[in-house]
């Protein structure tokens, strides 16, 4: 099986991270309020998917976005311009 790390958005520009091997699903588990994080914070917009890959290797992505807090190298990762910048 094969999955993809993703970034959505919602209308006030907070961001979530997660992966998934079926990303609209997941996306529409976000918008209905399946999802504990996201509940109520939508709707939630798709803004970038990583090329499909290993369990292993999505979840190692997933935990760099992660760590990057939101800063320069999340969009760099991401190639999203920072709002402002």
């Amino acid at each position: 099986m094969t999955y993809r790390v993703y970034v959505i958005r919602n209308r006030v520009g907070k961001f979530y991270i997660g992966l998934s091997d079926d990303i609209d699903r997941r996306i529409n588990q976000h918008n209905v309020g399946h999802s504990k994080w996201t509940r109520g914070k939508g709707p939630w917009t798709l803004i970038w998917q990583s090329e499909e890959m290993n369990l292993s290797s999505a979840r190692k992505l997933e935990l760099l976005l992660k760590r990057q807090k939101g800063g320069d190298g999340f969009y760099r990762m991401i190639g999203l311009p920072r709002s402002g910048s």
